[in-house]
């Protein structure tokens, strides 16, 4: 796979109760932009996702953030980007997200970090795309969901090669390491008709 040269955050718009939360958003912010990598994220100016725009910008990094009409007039869109999109609705935001980015790393976050992150991960059990997609491990965050996944695996509702599309970390450039070498996977059968 070519170099990632532009990568779609998801997070929460809360801090987490955890420090590890935001210093970690800032280091991906960071780190992201010091290897020349654009970020795409949610639009916010709060919690993580604006952590993780703001530290981007401070390390001279491109930063584009998508938000709806309804969440920018809570008066949360960042206003201090040089890239704001305001879309009309989820639909659209997670769309052109999508659109503008070569891969995907959720980081901490709630049930809108995840409904992200879970259209993402099925658009590409479904062949819809084939761009790389990881989650960030802060703190142990995501264990409780990766041992969710390798259940659903052992119980046959997600197949392994699925499974293994999704990568996990708790370093960012483990992560970036694993995003750069993943391989598109490609099923005739993504349904388990055996059991049908």
């Amino acid at each position: 796979m070519p170099a990632l040269s532009s990568i779609c955050v998801f997070c929460g718009a809360n801090g987490g109760a955890d420090p590890a939360y935001l210093a970690a958003a800032e280091a991906v912010g960071a780190g992201l932009a010091a290897r020349g990598i654009r970020v795409v994220y949610g639009g916010g100016r709060v919690g993580m996702m604006g952590a993780v725009a703001d530290a981007a910008r401070a390390a001279g990094g491109e930063v584009v953030g998508v938000i709806p009409q309804q969440i920018f007039d809570l008066e949360i869109g960042h206003t201090g980007l040089d890239d704001l999109r305001v879309v009309g609705s989820m639909h659209e935001r997670k769309a052109l997200m999508a659109e503008l980015s070569d891969a995907f790393i959720a980081l901490p976050g709630g049930i809108g970090t995840l409904e992200e992150l879970f259209e993402v991960y099925t658009w590409a059990q479904l062949g819809i795309h084939a761009k790389p997609l990881g989650l960030l491990d802060v703190a142990g965050y995501f264990q409780p969901l990766v041992a969710f996944l390798d259940h659903a695996v052992r119980e046959r509702f997600l197949r392994p090669e699925m499974r293994t599309l999704l990568a996990v970390s708790d370093g960012l450039d483990d992560l970036l390491a694993a995003l750069e070498a993943s391989e598109p996977v490609t099923l005739q059968k993504w349904i388990d008709l055996d059991q049908t």
